[in-house]
């Protein structure tokens, strides 16, 4: 016989625990003379029993139920599929914390992240120790923190050897010019990369232009370029943000965005760059859309990875309007321009895939080349030619 401090020991429980059994009617200790309550063998096997079914998470009702009749296989049913979902969830967290830690994949939870809380993962981000820059990389290119170094010397590799760093060419640039209804003065080219814009605004008309990119390597291939043509004295490279332009309200009476409001999003540039427009100012913006109503699934997952606020071409007016612009014009990039951009570019991936196949940038951009190879019409560039209305 035991005493219930001797069953407690043998059983690895407390007293308390023992007590709420006994109370649960799990247990039935006998009083002795001396007022000790006494368990007997069957009473230890019995817990013992009850530890065991206890192991597979059924509560102590159901550990009851089944002691005392023939198990209920709905009850186990149930309890299994709660059971295996929360090993799923553990799994997760473990995939993550790993993945935290510099073990695994971060890809996944990145983009995942970016498309909940876009402005909370790029603060998160900045916390981590990456500047504004590499946040805006991580969140649009390489989508791995733990890769991220190895990820962005393969893709610059690749775009340092290109000329355009987006689809685009003179004569879409050009028709979308021709319907700014005055003579611009001062004009802000937005996200310039190279400069092909910002050169062809210098030789169309007699404005000031002032040239803003956050990449250091196209602001100095721009500064070569209008030197070499003669234009250096027309054109202000600035490395700089597009999210935190350093200039006065109402400076320009012309802003030109090709390809580069999705890094901030198409309806937060409308409102982030309308301020810096004159009275009945012009903005040019560009934004990747959807051209067909219902685009093929492998070109829909693809986009809503790699840009997730993609929207039809209506969406994108109301917004418009919203933002207190009166569209002027609107009209599809060429195929033209997409196949100046997309030929080099996959000559150059092409190439160095041959020499480093495992090389995760080079794996993206091949598939993005793909998908631009068997989807383009179903998405393209618009441009939007737009006042700003007071």
């Amino acid at each position: 016989m035991y005493r219930i401090s001797e069953l407690a020991a043998q059983l690895g429980l407390s007293r308390s625990t023992l007590l709420y059994y006994e109370k649960r009617g799990l247990l039935c200790g006998r009083r002795a003379s001396n007022g000790y309550r006494l368990y007997g063998e069957q009473d230890l096997q019995k817990v013992r029993l009850l530890q065991q079914l206890q192991a597979g998470g059924l509560t102590l009702s159901e550990c009851k139920q089944a002691l005392e009749a023939k198990l209920d296989r709905t009850v186990l049913s149930r309890r299994l599929a709660e059971l295996e979902a929360e090993i799923a969830h553990k799994q997760q967290a473990h995939s993550l914390l790993s993945a935290l830690l510099g073990r695994g994949s971060l890809r996944n939870w990145h983009t995942q992240a970016n498309k909940l809380a876009p402005d909370a993962h790029r603060n998160w981000l900045e916390q981590q120790g990456f500047d504004e820059q590499q946040s805006l990389y991580l969140k649009w290119l390489s989508k791995d923190m733990n890769e991220h170094d190895t990820y962005m010397a393969d893709f610059m590799a690749v775009f340092h050897q290109l000329e355009r760093w987006g689809p685009g060419n003179d004569a879409d640039t050009h028709k979308a010019l021709a319907h700014i209804p005055f003579a611009p003065q001062n004009v802000l080219d937005i996200g310039c990369g190279k400069g092909f814009a910002s050169e062809l605004l210098a030789r169309e008309t007699q404005a000031r232009i002032t040239a803003v990119d956050n990449e250091a390597e196209a602001i100095q291939s721009l500064v070569r370029r209008l030197q070499h043509k003669g234009l250096d004295k027309r054109v202000t490279p600035l490395c700089a943000s597009m999210t935190a332009l350093p200039f006065a309200p109402g400076s320009f009476d012309l802003l030109w965005a090709e390809s580069s409001a999705y890094i901030m999003g198409f309806a937060a540039a409308l409102n982030a760059w309308r301020p810096f427009l004159s009275s009945a100012g012009c903005l040019m913006i560009s934004d990747l859309v959807w051209l067909n109503d219902t685009p093929s699934e492998q070109a829909r997952i693809f986009w809503q990875q790699e840009y997730p606020d993609m929207q039809a071409i209506a969406i994108r007016l109301a917004q418009i309007e919203q933002a207190g612009f009166e569209v002027l014009a609107h009209f599809t990039l060429s195929q033209q321009a997409w196949a100046d951009y997309y030929e080099p570019l996959k000559t150059e991936v092409t190439r160095r895939l041959s020499h480093q196949p495992n090389s995760l940038a080079l794996q993206d951009m091949a598939r993005e080349i793909a998908i631009y190879e068997q989807y383009l019409g179903e998405f393209g560039y618009q441009m939007f030619v737009l006042q700003r209305t007071d």
